[in-house]
């Protein structure tokens, strides 16, 4: 019992991380509420499920090519920079929403969170590395019934994390006033294109 509660709070040290994601996790819950975040951040969380099923399954190889790195670095760049402009060119829209609870429709945040975690290469990156590694170890201790069940402590902790935020974003909604909320969208805008622009260099740099 100490070890799945260890591995869930790993699950949680895991998803943690302030980066594009949680950024837009957080956007996402400012403008339209709690259940949209949270919905966002499953869909982000299946993206992640994914990358463990390919590391188990060993398809970890082929993901590490040049080429598919650079794809997925030009992939993010192009995702996370429309995101953020699009976010930053919709921020005068909090307040009608807050106000009168205009929202996108909660399939529509479900695939944002997919997708932009899918096309992360710093997600890749980091499930793939430190998924591995634990997966390398837990395979020479354990059976492959508790590695399942390791595994879903992780997501458990991770969608705690995911509960979290959305609730941290719906509160933030709710008290916070109408400038700070714009204020903290702009910034999460800011760090999702500042997140694009690096992954663009990292694209340009892995093709010369």
């Amino acid at each position: 019992m100490n070890s799945i509660f260890t591995y869930i709070f790993l699950g949680v040290s895991l998803a943690a991380p302030i980066g594009p994601v949680n950024a837009a996790q957080l956007d996402t819950g400012i403008k339209n509420g709690f259940f949209h975040a949270w919905i966002f951040g499953l869909g982000a969380l299946a993206a992640e499920v994914l990358y463990m099923i390919m590391v188990y399954v060993g398809v970890v190889q082929f993901i590490e090519s040049p080429f598919m790195k650079t794809l997925l670095w030009s992939f993010g760049c192009f995702v996370l920079t429309y995101t953020g402009v699009e976010s930053l060119l919709t921020v005068n829209k909090i307040e009608v929403n807050v106000r009168k609870g205009k929202t996108i429709p909660l399939r529509r945040s479900l695939l944002s969170g997919f997708f932009m975690s899918l096309l992360n290469p710093l997600t890749l990156l980091f499930w793939l590395g430190i998924y591995g590694s634990i997966l390398a170890e837990t395979t020479e201790l354990f059976t492959g019934s508790q590695i399942f069940i390791y595994s879903i402590a992780i997501i458990i902790g991770n969608l705690s994390w995911d509960v979290m935020m959305a609730t941290v974003s719906s509160v933030a909604r709710r008290f916070l006033s109408m400038r700070l909320l714009k204020i903290i969208s702009i910034l999460s805008s800011l760090s999702m294109i500042g997140f694009g622009v690096y992954f663009g260099i990292q694209a340009y740099q892995a093709l010369f």
